[in-house]
């Protein structure tokens, strides 16, 4: 068995569910083994590991003075997601070094895995937490407040964990290095050039990501009375429920028309009983698009059917990825798959985008998922294409961190 799949297969049972996906949101038992689990292979790996005051995890491979190459991703999930999204970045990082120092290798200058917290924000409603705190793009203030569903605190969840939320706040100093994120491929979006749709269509078990769409989420409150299902006629109702179903239909038709992505996941129902009809509901709106223009447009849309103004809770505006510091990935594939590297860009945010945003070197590489699903448990990759992926984040790690070989 390779390391890769070796790591995978250590993971694939923390946080399984009945389903067969995945719940590893933050700050839970499951996000903790995952947590451990980073820190044991870290340590195997005589790597130097620590926690920094947002939670994300690093782990230093030869810590030196001035810039390195930080290679990571993150390891909670959304409910019910994949095996790979997150984890596959960081099992793949910790596979590459091991492959390096097994071949006597020493980096000239710093390589850092770091597995930052709460990307999804599966739990608190916030995605890109831990990269958006380090860099400042957050207020620590709101993100101790944020609530889960269950009307747990972020800062309650963190102390529970053993940490100090009252420490959160920006460390911009980390991201001096250049940033090197490998994930699975989400969606089969076109691949330039080809007119392929995805990886799986152009034949290439990797590709390089250009950027990222713009995306945001919106909530949309939409206040009712409540009353007795069995006593009020439906011509007397003032259904909140009603409206919902109306506004998402409507952005999947705004969506249609501005050739954008509307997505409805969540609508919580007040007071949530079969037979009463409900004093409010609240629906969660994501929208993303290949330009921020089209996006607003449907929010507008949607808002004139919804008749109140959708409260905008997050917003990432198009993130490109500049070619020069995704110089070493061509040639990496060009010299393990024999063909040139495709180029595709991301609708999933990432991040990556809250570090370049920030002002970061940063390069992404997709690995080829035959199904494209993603955030669900069908996401998938194939072995061999994991393999090239670990060989192609050696060989960057080498020729960026101008490895020697020790005799």
């Amino acid at each position: 068995m390779s390391r890769i799949a070796a790591l995978l297969e250590t993971l694939a049972p923390i946080g399984r569910n009945e389903q067969g996906g995945y719940d590893r949101l933050a700050w839970t038992d499951a996000d903790a083994a995952m947590r451990a689990w980073f820190l044991a292979e870290a340590t195997d790996l005589g790597l130097e590991t620590e926690v920094d005051r947002n939670g994300n995890l690093w782990a230093h491979w030869r810590l030196r003075p001035g810039a390195g190459l930080i290679v990571g991703s993150h390891l909670d999930s959304v409910p019910n997601g994949g095996p790979l999204d997150g984890p596959l970045g960081i099992a793949s990082a910790f596979a590459a070094i091991r492959s390096l120092q097994e071949a006597g290798a020493s980096p000239g200058s710093t390589v850092s895995v770091v597995a930052f917290v709460d990307e999804e924000g599966g739990r608190f409603g916030l995605a890109c937490l831990g990269s958006r705190l380090l860099t400042g793009a957050v207020d620590p203030e709101r993100a101790r407040a944020l609530v889960d569903r269950d009307g747990v605190r972020l800062d309650d969840a963190m102390r529970a964990a053993g940490l100090d939320p009252d420490a959160l706040g920006p460390e911009p100093e980390r991201v001096r290095g250049s940033y090197l994120e490998l994930h699975v491929e989400q969606g089969h979006l076109p691949v330039d050039g080809s007119g392929a749709a995805g990886l799986a269509a152009a034949g290439a078990p990797l590709g390089v990501l250009t950027g990222i769409w713009p995306h945001g989420r919106w909530r949309i409150d939409l206040p009712g009375q409540a009353n007795h299902a069995g006593t009020t006629p439906m011509a007397d109702r003032d259904d909140p429920v009603v409206r919902a179903a109306a506004v998402v239909l409507a952005a999947r038709e705004a969506a249609l028309a501005e050739d954008a992505l509307a997505t409805v996941g969540r609508i919580d129902v007040e007071p949530g009983a079969v037979n009463a009809i409900a004093g409010r509901a609240s629906l969660w709106l994501d929208v993303r698009g290949p330009d921020e223009a089209r996006i607003r447009r449907v929010v507008d849309a949607v808002a004139a059917v919804a008749g109140v103004a959708p409260t905008e809770e997050s917003w990432t505006g198009e993130t490109a990825f500049a070619a020069e510091d995704a110089r070493p990935l061509p040639a990496v594939i060009r010299e393990l798959t024999g063909a040139d590297a495709p180029t595709l860009p991301s609708g999933a945010g990432h991040d990556a985008g809250v570090l370049r945003a920030a002002g970061a070197s940063v390069a992404m590489l997709a690995v080829r998922n035959p199904s494209g699903i993603s955030h669900a448990p069908g996401e998938s990759a194939e072995l061999p294409d994991i393999e090239l992926g670990v060989a192609a984040l050696a060989l960057v790690m080498q020729r960026v961190s101008a490895y020697s070989v020790q005799a």
